[in-house]
């Protein structure tokens, strides 16, 4: 088990870091949790989870380019480090593990 928790959107956030790579920051975020989960999300929800993220050591940010469509503003991009891919795999096997606990389903009991 890990010592340190995430929350279920901390943890959905932090998987889109690090899918999205040098493409994570909000906007981009909210875009994929809607595409990849069904998900509607606030973007500022998102920013807060970012910041969190960062204060945390799970995440660190950095300003990219400034664009004409952001009206000359650059982007705070976020990635994910070495900590936060870490507790994302240990994460993941704990629930590798809790999943492998649930005992096959009987078809005859009426639960499926």
């Amino acid at each position: 088990m890990t010592k340190d928790y995430l929350g279920e959107f901390e943890e959905l956030v932090l998987i889109m870091v690090g899918i999205l790579q040098d493409e994570a920051y909000g906007n981009a975020i909210v875009q994929e949790i809607k595409e990849r989960v069904g998900r509607d999300v606030m973007l500022s929800a998102v920013h807060v989870t970012l910041y969190r993220l960062e204060d945390k050591g799970y995440v660190k940010s950095y300003l990219g380019g400034a664009t004409q469509t952001r009206g000359g503003r650059r982007k705070r991009i976020f990635r994910i480090t070495n900590s936060g891919l870490a507790l994302l795999r240990s994460i993941k096997e704990s629930k590798v593990q809790l999943w492998k606990m649930i005992p096959q389903l009987n078809m005859n009991t009426g639960f499926c």
